[in-house]
Order: C-alpha cells, then sequence, then structure tokens
C-alpha cells in the first residue's frame, strides 16, 4: 500500500508531509517527559522485523493480487503508539530513499496511512473498546481496521490530488475489496507475531534490562529478510491492482507536476542503491537476501537514532 509519486499532487504531498513532520515531533516531545531508554533496542529491531516482514508479499487466491504485512498496529501494541509512530517512520524513510519503494513525494501521505492511522486513530479505538484488554480478537481486529482505514486514506487522498484518472468511487470500493481480504492475513500475522514477542518479553511494557532479549527478533528477522523474502509473490500488491483494474497503470500527469514528479524521482534513482530490494539492473536472489540484510540492518539503526534522540532531555 506504498503511494507512488504518480498519485499524488505537490499540495497534497507537502500538506502530509507537514502532518507527518509534526506528528513526529510531536511524539518527541511526548516521549522526552518518560524514561523509555530501555526500550531503545526493542524499538529498533521491531522496526527491522516491520521492514522484513513487509518484504514478503503473499498472494491472495482468485484476484490475481497479493498483499504484504503492514505492521503498525504491532508496533502499537509493542512499543505504544509514539514509538510506534516514529519506527513506522524509520521502516519508511529506509524503503523510500534506499530501496525505492513508494515516493519521496508521497512519503508524508505513506507514513500518515501506515503510520499515523494505527499509532493514533485505530490503537486508541481499540483500548477503549477493550478496556486495556489485548484479546487475540482485539489484536486482529485491530490490525485489520488499520489496514482498511489505511486504504480509505489512499483513495481519498488520490482523490483530493486529482492528477490520476482514477474514479474515487471505483477506487474506493477496488481498494476496501482488496484490503478486506488482505486484513483477514494482516490480523493472523500480527496475533502470531505478538504472541511470539509477548513470550521473549513476558512483562507488559516489554523494557528489558539488556540488549540479550532482542537477540532473538533480531535473528528471526535476518531469517525473513535473507530467506523468506526470496518466496515474496511477483502479483501487484493492492494499491498497484486497484489502479491496474482502471486504468492499466498510473500515468504520469503532465505540467510542473511532472516536473517535480521527474526531479524528486531522479533524486531517489540517484540515493536508492537497491531499488525494489534488487541490484541494479541484475535481478537475483541474493540480491534480494543482501537488500533484506541491509534494510534490516539501516531501519534499526535509523530507529535507535530516533529513540535516542527522545531521550536527549531538554534543560529547563
Amino acid at each position: 500500500m506504498h503511494m507512488s509519486d504518480a498519485l499524488i499532487s505537490v499540495p497534497t504531498g507537502v500538506t502530509f508531509w507537514a502532518v507527518s513532520i509534526g506528528t513526529m515531533a510531536y511524539s518527541v516531545k511526548k516521549l522526552r517527559k518518560e524514561e523509555k531508554e530501555k526500550t531503545i533496542p526493542l524499538m529498533g529491531v521491531m522496526a527491522a522485523f516491520v521492514f522484513a516482514l513487509q518484504m514478503v508479499n503473499f498472494s491472495i487466491p482468485g484476484t490475481g493480487s497479493s498483499g504484504h504485512f503492514a505492521g503498525g498496529f504491532l508496533l502499537s501494541i509493542i512499543l505504544g503508539p509514539y514509538l510506534a509512530f516514529l519506527s513506522m517512520a524509520s521502516v519508511l524513510i529506509v524503503q523510500a530513499l534506499f530501496f525505492a519503494d513508494g515516493g519521496i513525494l508521497a512519503l508524508g501521505c505513506n507514513i500518515f496511512n501506515l503510520g499515523f492511522v494505527p499509532s493514533f486513530v485505530v490503537y486508541p479505538l481499540i483500548d477503549s473498546l477493550f478496556k486495556n484488554k489485548l484479546t487475540n480478537f482485539a489484536i486482529w481486529l485491530g490490525a485489520a481496521l488499520s489496514l482498511i482505514i489505511g486504504a480509505i486514506s489512499v483513495a481519498l487522498q488520490t482523490a483530493v490530488s486529482g492528477i490520476a484518472e482514477l474514479p474515487f468511487s471505483r477506487l474506493l470500493y477496488l481498494m476496501v475489496f482488496i484490503h478486506l481480504l488482505i486484513s483477514i492475513v494482516e490480523g493472523l500475522i500480527t496475533v502470531g507475531a505478538y504472541n511470539i514477542i509477548h513470550k521473549i518479553y513476558p512483562s507488559e511494557d516489554y523494557s528489558g534490562d539488556k540488549l540479550k532479549p532482542v537477540v532473538p527478533i533480531f535473528v528471526i528477522t535476518i531469517m525473513i529478510a535473507s530467506i523468506f523474502s526470496l518466496f515474496a509473490s511477483e502479483k501487484p500488491d493492492g494499491l498497484e491492482w486497484s489502479v491496474f483494474k482502471i486504468i492499466g497503470e498510473e500515468k504520469e500527469p503532465t505540467s510542473l507536476i511532472a516536473s517535480v514528479h521527474h526531479f524528486l524521482g531522479t533524486i531517489q534513482e540517484k540515493i536508492s542503491f537497491l531499488p525494489d530490494y534488487n541490484f541494479h539492473n541484475n535481478q537475483s536472489n541474493l540480491g534480494t537476501s543482501i537488500s533484506g540484510i541491509i534494510g534490516s540492518i539501516i531501519t534499526i539503526i535509523f530507529a535507535a537514532i530516533l529513540g535516542i534522540l527522545t531521550n536527549r532531555k531538554t534543560d529547563r
């Protein structure tokens, strides 16, 4: 569900960049009032865990489409909404800059859809509905709702942009339909991942005194990134499938918007050293595995840096 720049107008892109940056600043401010040093290693490895799982697309039978894990709600119930939002932002920034996954102009939209929605819309809703009791059904429902609301948000952002030949009602119907199916798997993966992590971290705060407890999650992350990613479906994801159903491809707009898209695309092409999670002009299993490992490590570092910044106490 990573949006490309071809779907986004400059005003829409800039607006959601501002919203995402503002939310990141707000999250850092809130976290500086708390003692979160112990969660930094877990924040880094959880961000990498989500990065790795997002590489593994799974086919949706009978549709010709595929889905991939989003992970925003999993991060929220493990780390809390503020760290979860920063972790997801880390994942999406690394994907856009180094792997050309999602557009640079659309990055703010992607952070909003995959980070803000599960952290600050769905997580509080599930928390209030189930009164802090994280049953498997509550986890599944939260993950599914996060994906569906995110899909609706994509359709709205595309419609507001008005640069793609995509009738809103048709796009909304297709996005909700395919993501309803994907959300079933999203919920199941979230439930399974949460229960595995809960066994590694029995305490509810998941703080941990040492780095040692994150090692099992890191090992699982590297296995997913280097091995399981090789079996990812090559079918178009839910967003691509919806666009192809309507117009066959994402068409680049003309005029000034096209110039902005081209400029940002050129920058992204120069920065991304493993585009589409593989070597330049040389697609191979080795390239996919290396991309997964390198991306996981970069994501850990990036998320950890954000975590450290939240613990810099300002002088009063």
